[in-house]
Formats: structure tokens, sequence, C-alpha cells
């Protein structure tokens, strides 16, 4: 036979004894080292989390002042002079694992197709849905251009002192259309930032890298129109870059007024004009080549000019212009009686480089080594745009009588099936051209005569175009046209697989259909009046009602079985035991408590019946939770929290603190967490039901009554009357929402999803998500109900509703 070794503390394994390793008794009974004791955290003023049973306790004023465990120590001793054990070596304290089972199911890692990584890197992208309007949409015959206009002012982070000003307009361009699946009933409805996201990561990862360095270039190069972020219309179900409009005239008016006395010739001053602009214009374009970008061509409505009169390129009109170009060579290509020089010059007034041309027209047919090809569109290829535009700027409409034939010329080769060889037009293309830099200095010269110019002695090395990746900014004009058919092509084909295993897959997780917007509803009838509670145990669904009923229900077809009456007054909450034995509890508005005995065949008189005091300014019951099978907390209308033994059903205790009525209860991680109308909510221990903390006593003005809970370990959410939910980590908050307009009647989390509802008939979805600088939330969509939310539930991948018109509904997945 073995025999006895002294014992040790749990956390350091030492071997107690009464100096170096002093045993302490906690509240909850159980013993651990004081040195130890005094290395656990605090989550809250004088309370310890025990090591063996994770029950918050109280403690006093210090660790030392609690009780010496004396039969430990002399035990120890006893053993320890009978047989000499060697040191042990002392580790670090750890987290204890946590006992007991659990009952909640989590939900799946993937709810979406993009991870939380992809959506914290383009989110500070996102500008707020309500701060944009559509001003103006153009037609199809100019691209569809849209303008729009600031309606609420925005600060923001990613543009260092930038605000978008109220009333101020904008440009808004395309980036791609949210599609979702097409089905009878569409419940489930994405959120706006999950919209925007979803499109961007429906896109090529080549197109969205050049999309995110289009982005950051325009807040690093000045005299460029900023990309201010992402907007999504939800009328048209379009993603749209929103960027900075100059409220200045452009360079169009500049050049309509130069046609009226386009019969007499430029002098030297507006020739020295025109010099000086073109300098400005090559000035832009090379910062942009050094950062990688390339336009690819040029407008004449692309330029205008900032309060300063510089000149400067509008982006939004850059791509906007692109869109007309590419449905006037779309056009073109189809039908060869179209006048290009009408489409391009004229309407357009945009010239296009050789090698941008062929990628407008026809970029799939001709696949060319681009790393040896002079027809790949680089750098050189905004130098030929420009050159045009000067020169177009300064000779007049006989330069576009000479583009006209340069067009038909390039356009009919292109077109040519056999293969023709390319015109001798071509001949300034690839590393023939000039670089930007050499056109600067001939504009230069346009405006300081040599004698005159100071810096003609500097000796500058002129360097060679970047040699590695460009992005070009004109393709992104019909890149967003194949992103769009992309994203409904590929739906439609996933719509068309789906609806084959239609059949065989009729029931699923209610948050992995979410993505495919394949969220279906059962309507469960029973109940004649509003449904104030939901519980699951025993493998049957408790609803309470004010019809003075509680109702089961089976969760394998979701019919009705029994109803227990035994109420006389509105019923106002429900909760289960799910154990060896299980029972189902419920409460009313007189404070009368009925337990139910939770099993088939169901008895029709409760097996016990609670009563609490009451005096004239008493309401009854308006919440209750349970810890295992040991007590029924109930919070009452008299501000009181009453704790009922499940052994003997006998009332233990009652709790106050609360200066308004208890609206809501949950037990979570060995704590009692309790709301009440005063907008406060304090935490009690289980082990001898003491106040632990009061969170949100400090506000004392705006108070919002604190109306729903829902608990993660160390994460409290709760949801108050004003529509906010308020997010507490031990006493700290961190993090405040605006969630619902309106009361938030319910909020339950699961895994990392939180669901709410409540007073705007609507449920939120969020992804909560934890990290080392606190906690950040992640709307991921909405489920529109056609009444008030009172109860929510999430059982085993179904959502189960209570509602105030009597119904309750089950979302699930197909």
């Amino acid at each position: 036979m073995e025999e006895a070794e002294p014992p040790e503390c749990p956390v350091c394994l030492q071997i107690y004894d009464a100096v170096s390793s002093i045993p302490r008794v906690l509240t909850c009974g159980h013993t651990t080292c004081e040195a130890c004791l005094k290395q656990l955290p605090s989550p809250f003023p004088n309370t310890l989390r025990c090591t063996v049973c994770t029950l918050l306790t109280k403690i006093p004023n210090s660790v030392s002042s609690l009780p010496k465990n004396l039969d430990l120590i002399h035990f120890s001793s006893v053993l320890q002079h009978r047989h000499p054990t060697e040191d042990k070596k002392v580790i670090s304290p750890s987290s204890p694992p946590e006992n007991g089972k659990n009952q909640s199911v989590l939900f799946p890692l993937t709810l979406k197709s993009w991870s939380y990584e992809f959506y914290c890197k383009w989110k500070k992208w996102v500008i707020p849905k309500d701060c944009i309007s559509i001003e103006k949409i153009g037609l199809d015959n100019d691209g569809g251009v849209v303008n729009g206009k600031v309606v609420k002012s925005f600060e923001s982070d990613h543009v260092m002192g930038f605000v978008l000003r109220e009333k101020e307009d904008v440009g808004l361009v395309k980036v791609g259309i949210f599609v979702e699946g097409e089905e009878d009933s569409k419940l489930f409805k994405s959120s706006y930032e999950s919209s925007i996201v979803t499109v961007l990561c429906g896109m090529k990862e080549v197109e969205r890298d050049e999309l995110e360095i289009i982005l950051n270039v325009t807040l690093r190069v000045s005299n460029v129109g900023k990309a201010y972020g992402f907007w999504y219309n939800e009328d048209d179900k379009c993603v749209y870059i929103v960027w900075q409009k100059f409220n200045s005239p452009n360079l169009m008016n500049c050049v309509l007024k130069k046609q009226e006395d386009e019969a007499e010739r430029l002098n030297s001053d507006e020739i020295s004009g025109l010099g000086m602009l073109g300098m400005e214009m090559c000035e832009i374009l090379s910062n942009l080549h050094l950062e990688g970008l390339v336009i690819g061509f040029l407008s004449v409505s692309c330029f205008g000019f900032n309060d300063f009169g510089r000149v400067c390129v509008d982006l939004s009109e850059v791509l906007n212009a692109g869109r007309r170009v590419n449905m006037a060579l779309q056009r073109a290509h189809k039908d060869l009686d179209v006048n290009l020089k009408s489409n391009l010059l004229d309407e357009n007034l945009a010239f296009i480089s050789p090698e941008m041309l062929l990628q407008f027209v026809d970029k799939e047919r001709f696949e060319f080594d681009w790393g040896k090809s002079i027809y790949e569109v680089r750098y050189g290829s905004d130098v030929w745009s420009l050159a045009s535009l000067m020169v177009w700027l300064i000779v007049g409409s006989s330069f576009v009588e000479e583009m006209e034939s340069f067009l038909h010329c390039v356009f009919n080769t292109i077109k040519d099936e056999k293969g023709c060889d390319y015109p001798d037009v071509w001949i300034l293309t690839g590393g023939n051209r000039p670089v930007i830099t050499e056109l600067w200095k001939c504009l230069r010269e346009l405006v300081i005569k040599p004698q005159f110019d100071m810096g003609v002695g500097l000796k500058q090395e002129v360097k060679k175009e970047n040699s590695g990746r460009c992005v070009v900014l004109g393709e992104l004009c019909h890149v967003v046209e194949e992103i769009d058919k992309e994203l409904i092509h590929g739906l439609q084909g996933k719509d068309k697989k789906n609806g084959a295993d239609m059949e065989l897959r009729v029931d699923g997780d209610v948050v992995e259909s979410m993505t495919h917007g394949r969220v279906k509803c059962i309507d469960m009838k029973g109940h004649l009046d509003c449904i104030t509670g939901l519980a699951i145990g025993g493998g049957f669904l408790f609803s309470s009602s004010y019809d003075k009923i509680v109702n089961v229900w089976s969760l394998q077809d979701f019919t009705h079985i029994h109803s227990f009456k035994g109420h006389e007054h509105r019923i106002m909450a429900v909760v289960s035991v799910d154990e060896e034995q299980p029972l189902c509890i419920s409460g009313d508005n007189e404070g009368v408590i009925c337990i139910w005995k939770a099993t088939f065949p169901f008895p029709e008189e409760p097996i016990k019946k609670l009563y609490e005091k009451k005096d004239w300014r008493y309401s009854g019951i308006h919440a209750m939770a349970i810890s295992g099978t040991e007590y029924l907390y109930t919070g009452s209308g008299d501000k009181l929290i009453k704790a009922w033994s499940l052994q003997d059903y006998t009332l233990s205790c009652a709790m106050s603190g609360h200066k308004s009525v208890v609206s809501t209860l949950i037990v979570s991680d060995g704590v009692l967490f309790s709301g009440s109308w005063d907008g406060t909510v304090r935490l009690w221990s289980l082990s001898d039901h003491s106040p632990l903390t009061v969170l949100g006593e400090d506000k004392l003005v705006n108070i919002a009554s604190v109306l729903s809970l829902s608990a993660d370990h160390n994460l409290l959410f709760v949801g108050h009357e004003s529509g906010n939910i308020k997010i507490w980590h031990n006493d700290v908050l961190l993090k405040s929402i605006e969630s619902h307009k309106g009361a938030i009647f319910s909020v339950n989390k699961n895994g990392k999803w939180l669901f709410s509802g409540g007073w705007d008939k609507t449920i939120n979805v969020q992804e909560i998500s934890e990290d080392v600088d606190g906690v950040d939330v992640t709307p991921v969509g909405s489920i529109t109900c056609n009444s008030t939310t009172t109860a929510l539930l999430y059982w085993h991948g179904k959502l189960f509703v209570g509602q105030a018109d009597r119904i309750i509904k089950v979302y699930h997945g197909i």
C-alpha cells in the first residue's frame, strides 16, 4: 500500500508549510498557497478567481488575512518528517482549465468568404453610408458618369488632416456590384461594410493589389484628386470609389473658349501659357510614374485647376472618360461605319496611344511577350498622349483631321482577322519615345528662353523608366465590367449547383448559409400574446408569453407538444435546468414561480409553486437565471435579486443594490450579472452572493436602461434602451456601438458571433474579434423581421426568435 504524499499547492506544486508556502482557504472552500494567490490577477476590486473551481470569490483587504488551513500545515509537517522529499521546481501560475460541460454550440469558423485580416486591411477605406448621396447619373452613351455630394461630414483616419465637408461635390467611380443569391425569400441582408468587402474580395488578387496601389498613390502625389474610400449604394447595389472633385474650371472650359478664336494664330504669350500648363502636366505624370502608375490615355476633361491656378488631375474623370472611350471603341469594333473621330475626339476629346488602343479594343486576341514587345503600355504611353494633347491645343482642328486618319488606319489593322503588319504611324512606340523629363524640357523652352534659363547649366542625369511593375489606370475602366460579369456568372453557376443538392440538404447552419443568401424560416404559432422568453432543456424548447402559458415544442419538427398552465398572470421569464432531472421554471408579474417537470409525459400541475413577498410598490418578476442545480435567481420590481435553493425550494438570500427594476440576469464563469433600469450592471459572487463590482455607475446623466445581457468568458455584452451595445472586459468598458434604432431586448453571443434584436424589428449579426488592443466588431448582416424581437436563442445551427406578434421564428440554412 502506497504511503500518502505531503499536500501541495495545485498551482506551483510546492509542498505546504508554515513559512514559504502557507495554505490559505478561499470562501469557496478550496485552498491555494499565499504566494500564488498574490500573483493571480484580480478582475475586480478585492476579488480572486479560485484556481480549482474557477469561482470568483471575495477576499479581505489582503491575501494574508485569509484563514490558514491548519490541518494541511500539520499534515504536511508530519509526512515530511516521516519521508523527506526533494524540493520541487516552482513553475509560474497558469490559468486553470475550465470545469464542467460546455452546453453552448460554437458557430463555424467561416461565415463569409473573406477573413478578419482582410477586413482589417480594407476597413479604413470604408466611408459611412450616410455620408454620400448620388446627385446625378449620366446616360449610357456617356458611360453612366455618377456624381455625388457629401451629406454628412466625415473625418478620414488615413488622410492626415482631411475631412469630407458637408455639401462638397465628389466623384463616384463604380468598382463592382454586390450580387446576392436569388431566392424566393431573402431573409438575410448583408451589412453595409460586408457588402463592400465582399465586392473587393471577389476581385482577382492582381486587380485588388493594383487598386490598392492606385488608392495609396493618390495620397502621396500632390495635385492629384484624392481617393477618400469606398461607398456602397444600396439602391443600385454598386460599390463606388469616392474621389475628390475640383470646383475650379477645368481645361475643357479653356479649350472651348480657345475654339471661338481658332481662326487667329496663337501669340507668344499664349504659347508660353500653354507651355506652363504642359510643364505642370509633365510634373504630375512624372510623379505618378515614380509611384508606378500609368494613366494610359489623356482627355481634356481629366485636367482641372486648384484654388491657386495650378493644374490638377481629376482621377475620377480619368476613369469615367476611360469608360466612355471604351464604350465608343466597342461600338466601333462591332460597326465599321462608326465615326471614330466623332466618338473619340469630338465627344470625348481623348488621345490614346496606339498600344493602349490595342488594349482597349481587343486585349484578349493579342498575346505578346510584354517584357520585350514595344507595344506594351508603359510610361511612354503617357508621353504620346500628352504630346498629342499639347499639339492639338496649339494647332487646332487640323490636328484632329490627322488623328482621324490615324485612328482608322490602326483600327482597321486590328480588325483584320488575317493579321496585317502594323502601320508606319506606330514609329514612336516603346523605347523610341522620349521620357517625360525630355518633354518637360521642350515645353520649358516655350516659357523661358535658353539664355535666361538659370537651370540650363545644371547637369541632370536622365533616369530611364522604371523597369519594375507598373499599374495602368486606364485598364481599370474595363476590368470593373469583367469583375461584375464574373461575380454574376459565378453566382448563377453556384445557384445551379446548389439547386441540384437542394433536395438532399434541407437543413443547415444558419450562419454558414448567410453568406449564400440561403436562409429559410419556419413559423411556430401557438401563443396568444407577446413572447417573453425562450429556453432549451431536456430536448425541448420552452416559450413563455403574456398569455400566461408556457408552451413546449419539439426540436425535431418544431411542432407544439404540450402547454404548462399554472399561472394566473403574465409570464415574464422562463429558464430550464438541463440535468439528470430536467426542469422548466417560469415566473410571472405577480411574483409566482412555477417549477415543472420537463420530461415526457408532461404533468398538468407544477411540482412546486414559490411566492415572493410583495408590497404596494411591487411589480413582479422581470428576469430569471439558474446556476446549475444549486440556485434559481430572480430579478424583481422591488429592486432585489433573490436566490432560491433548487434543493429544498427555499429562499436563501436577497441581494440589494440596484436603484430600479432588475430587468435581466445571466450566470457565467462563477459570476451572477444583473442589469437594471437604473442603467447599471452589478456583479455578484456565486459562492457567497456578495457584491463584486458595479459597471456604469459613474454615468449620472442620460441614463439608458439595461434590458439584455450576454457573457462570454471575460467579455460582457450589454444591450441598452438607447440602442447601444456596450462591451465590457471585467470592469473596463472596451467599446460602445450603436447597433439598433431603439431598445435592444435581447443579446445572444455564441462563439465569435453576436446576435441582437429589439424594437426596430431587425436582428443584427456581428463578428467579435479580440486582439491585443481590445475588441473589434465587424457588422456582417441583418435579418428583417415583421415584428419587435423580444427573445433570441441559438441552438445547433438554428436561431430561435421570439416576437411581439405571438410568433416564434426558427431561422436555419438550406
